[in-house]
């Protein structure tokens, strides 16, 4: 019997910014190095002529191409992903390592049908000391894989844009992430999951989570300051009701209260682990717990209001026409 042929995979580096140079050759090579040969390596610079041009002189055996979309690192990715011509197009960040075996476990799903994607684990590479306080059920503020995901590879609702594989037919039915949706400057918007809802509403599609499909993330020094713990969960807030409101409505949000559910256990255990002397990280990382709830939620009642208030003016625009 002949053995099935492996589908082609082509993977798109969305990058925009000098500042990560380093990490980008890092992850160039990493990505070169896989034993699961990609197909082609695409990167794509955001609006940064400067950094176009160093990349198309300095990074040897890559396409290289220039943001054909408003700036935002969901129009960088589509544009990577319009170019490419395989069935199956994985999609990483420039500041993210792998080992070589990432890219192969990231496709195996794909022998079933009905996988429209995977997404693997992620591990937070901390520049310096990881935060005492840093709860692990909130490691996706630093974009790393948090505690109360499986532990095998299984079927999940959604993964993460820093190292994901999807179907192409599937997500040039979508037509792709969503512009003007995603990441720029302070603005946070969960374009991965959104992206994701949509692939697996178009036919019944499923994605699965992959957690031996490992990839370590880089998490600068200024991120892992509770300050910037906390106005992370106070935009993911923002960024879940604003994608509520492009999709279904809070039927979309579904994950968002199961984990909502699963805190205060996460908060009780390490209370009682402070309280047996087993330290004193614990009580802050139940207060981590508390504060990331109350950010977020609070984010959640600002994009709420504000988009009451946008639909509004554009209500009362409308009568006086």
């Amino acid at each position: 019997m002949e053995a099935t042929p492996r589908p082609a995979v082509s993977i798109v580096i969305p990058t925009h910014t000098e500042q990560r140079w380093s990490s980008l050759v890092r992850t160039v090579a990493a990505v070169k190095s896989q034993q699961y040969t990609p197909a082609e390596i695409v990167v794509v610079v955001d609006h940064n002529p400067a950094l176009y041009r160093r990349a198309r002189r300095d990074l040897g055996g890559v396409t290289v191409l220039e943001n054909l979309y408003s700036q935002g690192v969901s129009g960088n990715r589509n544009t990577g992903a319009f170019h490419t011509s395989t069935s199956l197009i994985a999609f990483v960040d420039d500041d993210v390592i792998m080992d070589t075996d990432w890219l192969g476990n990231l496709v195996a799903p794909f022998a079933d049908p009905q996988v429209i994607g995977a997404g693997g684990g992620i591990t937070p590479a901390w520049e310096g000391p990881e935060p005492r306080w840093m709860p692990e059920e909130f490691l996706w503020a630093v974009g790393g894989s948090y505690a109360g995901l499986p532990t095998t590879t299984s079927r999940v609702r959604n993964v993460w844009s820093a190292g994901m594989v999807v179907r192409r037919e599937a997500f040039l039915a979508v037509g792709g992430f969503r512009t003007g949706f995603g990441k720029l400057g302070s603005q946070n918007r969960p374009e991965d999951t959104e992206l994701c809802l949509r692939m697996s509403g178009l036919n019944g599609g499923h994605w699965m989570y992959v957690p031996d499909a490992v990839i370590r993330h880089e998490v600068p020094a200024e991120r892992s300051t509770f300050g910037w713990f906390v106005r992370r969960c106070y935009a993911e807030g923002r960024g879940k009701v604003a994608m509520a409101g492009l999709l279904d409505g809070s039927e979309s949000l579904g994950s968002e209260r199961d984990y909502l559910r699963s805190l205060p256990k996460a908060v009780i255990r390490n209370l009682l682990a402070a309280g047996r002397g087993r330290g004193l990280h614990h009580a802050l990382k139940a207060g981590g717990v508390l504060a990331g709830v109350a950010a977020a939620g609070w984010g959640g009642v600002v994009e709420t209001v504000t988009a009451r208030r946008a639909q509004s003016r554009l209500e009362t625009v409308g009568a006086t026409r």
